[in-house]
């Protein structure tokens, strides 16, 4: 688990929390390096912290981003909302979730200030405080719930027609209740049976940069 430097000795015996040097970090994801420099490849984290081994991965993913739009702001910018699109955590202290959203946004923030020499456009980084605020969230990865005792919900987010996006809700607190799921892969392309989460939610493709007003267009029509 990916926690903070210094950890009260309470949090380490009531929930387990210790810190992941950062040489462990990267040690770990050079394992995978090649799927941390893809944009849009997934990764959760179920055990999150406040945000250690997401903060690396994302950071890898914006390498991929400078590479692919070396002057062009708009596009990474677009690539880089993407990239968010990709980082998922769970983690059981509210705390914790907090600190690690923010950590997130701070590295995209500080990557478009080094690259461009200036500040991210509130726009950009509302949009992707509100990405962060529904794939990081609280709750136990053990039983796919919250601490409200309610499923664990992660938004997909699917890339459509170049600036667009389209989110679609899932809950996943049945996935460890499946008897046979130890031997179902959770993707597959050779037809073969998968674990399917509950779909709770889907909306219409929008701007990446207006994913947070999504849910009160739906509201309003």
């Amino acid at each position: 688990m990916a926690g903070k430097t210094t950890n009260s000795r309470q949090r380490i015996i009531d929930h387990g929390e210790v810190f992941t040097p950062p040489e462990l970090v990267n040690r770990m994801l050079d394992l995978v390096a090649h799927e941390c420099d893809q944009i849009e490849t997934r990764f959760l984290e179920p055990a999150c912290g406040d945000g250690n081994f997401l903060v690396e991965v994302l950071r890898r993913k914006l390498r991929t981003v400078d590479l692919r739009n070396k002057s062009n702001r708009v596009k990474w910018e677009r690539d880089a909302v993407r990239a968010v699109c990709s980082i998922y955590g769970i983690d059981l202290l509210t705390d914790n979730v907090e600190i690690c959203r923010k950590r997130l946004l701070q590295i995209v923030q500080d990557r478009y200030q080094e690259r461009f020499r200036e500040s991210l456009s509130n726009e950009a980084e509302n949009a992707i405080s509100f990405i962060f605020g529904r794939n990081i969230v609280q709750g136990d990865a053990l039983t796919m719930r919250t601490s409200a005792d309610r499923p664990i919900v992660f938004s997909e987010w699917s890339p459509v027609k170049g600036s667009m996006l389209k989110r679609h809700d899932f809950a996943y607190d049945q996935l460890l209740n499946e008897a046979h799921i130890a031997n179902l892969p959770l993707f597959s392309d050779s037809g073969k049976d998968v674990f399917m989460p509950t779909s709770v939610g889907a909306f219409p493709p929008c701007h990446y940069l207006k994913v947070n007003e999504a849910e009160q267009l739906v509201e309003r029509t």
